[in-house]
């Protein structure tokens, strides 16, 4: 018995060195790619760093691509932000992370004419005592803007249930009403007749049915 407490406790022990570990694990998630006009969309844009690679110098530049267009430059972070003169003038705004894995930009108001093809480059220089390597990678949004924002299959799927679960339920409302109904109204037809039997018995048969009782 004395080998249980010290397992519960290694694996607690365990759990709190795994549940650190989880908390510091980097994911790169892939951004939205459809924003409502009138609403505020993130251009989410993560590249995830090695724990010997945090020490570095990020650069990060932003591009915007219309449809049949090229590549203009609207943002630029590198210690400092610059946004550069374009239709998004005004309504640009830096979402990273202060160790510069999220380097992730907000659209504001964004319209109709946002729709494009947006290209994230991230460039960094990691100080190494011996060399200073350079590490560059690119992530690429497609993003479309709709006037008005669509019913998720989810959401559909949902109210679909919701509404058959409010019939099943009245169904079976209904049907328990009327199986206690009947069942109220037997036991009253039941009363009913047992008090005309009783009624129509003789008056001597009446008496006969007392029960005696002993002196």
């Amino acid at each position: 018995m004395a080998a249980l407490p010290r397992l519960v406790c290694a694996s607690s022990v365990a759990l709190v060195v795994w549940a650190g570990f989880c908390s510091a694990v980097c994911v790169e998630v892939p951004s939205e790619t459809e924003a409502v006009q009138g609403t505020h969309m993130k251009l989410l844009c993560i590249s995830c760093m090695k724990r010997e690679e945090v020490t570095a110098s990020t650069v990060v530049e932003w591009f915007y691509r219309p449809e049949g267009g090229k590549d203009e430059p609207i943002y630029k972070y590198e210690k400092k932000i610059h946004e550069f003169p374009s239709r998004f003038s005004g309504r640009l705004q830096w979402n990273g992370s202060k160790d510069m894995q999220d380097v992730s930009i907000t659209v504001l108001n964004v319209t109709l004419n946002d729709s494009g093809i947006y290209t994230c480059n991230i460039t960094r220089e990691f100080e190494f005592e011996i060399h200073r390597p350079l590490f560059t990678s690119s992530r690429v949004i497609h993003l479309t803007v709709v006037e008005e924002a669509g019913e998720d299959f989810t959401s559909v799927i949902s109210e679909i249930m919701m509404y058959i679960l409010l019939v099943f339920l009245t169904l079976w409302l209904l049907i328990e009403m009327v199986y206690c109904y009947r069942k109220v109204s037997k036991a009253e037809e039941a009363a009913q007749e047992n008090a005309t039997d009783y009624l129509a018995i003789p008056s001597e048969n009446k008496e006969n049915c007392a029960v005696p009782v002993e002196e």
